[in-house]
């Protein structure tokens, strides 16, 4: 009963989280999750992981996967954060990092989990509006604040800065952290991550859900000079010490060092990406340039929240925001062609 909660809880408006139905010959084309799977590879070190060692807690430092990502990336281990998922290695982030008298600075449409983080650990924040193409305009980030989020590509819009950018961006700011969420970065966009070594101010956060299609095991991680990481640690070990369990950190690394596969079937879904644009365009949809694993599209004539119910009935599932400025949009994942395909087909029956 409500009369039990805390006052905080009473306050709070959580994130609500992309339907995961069940529904006979689904297409399902609304969380962003990769459609072809993970590695052979990680799912076979998940099943060896699969033994008595369960018994026993995992390594709480998880060594051995900070060190692959530091490897591929040039960096110490000591310079690599992992847990349980890029949402908790966000929400660390928020705690440690993002908390501070001025405001919090981030996008008006972006990530809905950036408010949800700010209320539960009572972050004062302002939001930066996109310009009129729903781009983020980096000039507008000078202004006071105590620290700076941005996904790079944003979501839900697919659009990403270049780099240059974004090292304009951290650079106007250094004495205040500034956090790149490239949670899709991998289908186009141009990491920070080689700018670590020359700013203390910047965290870089990733995932393993997208183009490592390893969403169900849950697996982040953020990358930083030492100082920041350390605050992270500090958050996680007074929270949880052991976030990523065996099996999670064995299919993670070995996900990780499978980049055959990962480079194979992030380039499908790219070249689908294109495909379903210009297919969508022909249909008389407005579609914003991804550099995501999914599209940010409207149509000139009919109302976002009719299209998805209308899919819907036809058993496809898309992603649609209730939201000012952007109730017209429908957010379409990537999936394989033959699934882009009846998406296609779909539409030219809703629309005829």
């Amino acid at each position: 009963m409500s009369r039990f909660w805390s006052p905080l809880v009473h306050s709070l408006t959580p994130y609500v989280a992309g339907e995961q139905p069940t529904i006979s010959g689904l297409v399902k084309l609304n969380t962003n999750e990769n459609p072809y799977g993970t590695s052979p590879r990680a799912l076979a070190a998940i099943t060896e992981a699969a033994n008595d060692t369960l018994r026993l807690y995992p390594d709480p430092t998880a060594l051995r996967l900070r060190e692959v990502i530091a490897a591929r990336y040039g960096l110490d281990p000591d310079e690599v954060f992992v847990g349980n998922g890029s949402d908790e290695v966000l929400a660390h982030t928020f705690n440690a990092l993002l908390n501070h008298e001025e405001p919090l600075l981030f996008p008006d449409i972006t990530y809905s989990f950036y408010p949800t983080y700010c209320r539960l650990y009572g972050i004062d924040f302002r939001r930066v509006p996109l310009d009129a193409n729903m781009r983020v305009r980096i000039e507008d980030y000078r202004q006071s604040c105590g620290a700076i989020i941005l996904p790079n590509p944003n979501a839900p819009t697919g659009i990403a800065q270049p780099l240059l950018e974004i090292e304009a961006l951290i650079r106007q700011h250094p004495d205040q952290v500034v956090v790149i969420d490239e949670a899709y970065v991998d289908f186009g966009g141009e990491s920070a991550i080689p700018l670590i070594s020359k700013y203390p101010n910047l965290l870089v956060v990733q995932t393993f859900s997208k183009s490592r299609g390893l969403a169900g095991l849950r697996v982040g991680f953020a990358v930083g000079q030492r100082p920041l990481i350390e605050a992270l640690e500090r958050i996680k070990d007074s929270f949880n010490s052991y976030p990523l369990d065996r099996l999670a950190l064995a299919g993670a690394v070995a996900s990780f060092e499978d980049e055959d596969w990962f480079q194979q079937h992030r380039n499908l879904i790219v070249a689908s990406r294109e495909r379903l644009t210009i297919a969508l365009r022909a249909l008389g949809f407005d579609v914003l340039q991804s550099s995501a694993n999914f599209l940010f599209a409207r149509h000139r004539e009919r109302p976002g929240a009719d299209l998805a119910a209308r899919l819907r009935e036809k058993a496809i599932l898309v992603r649609h925001f209730p939201t000012e400025r952007i109730e017209n949009y429908l957010r379409i994942s990537i999936g394989t062609d033959a699934e882009c395909d009846k998406l296609v087909e779909a539409f030219k029956q809703i629309l005829t």
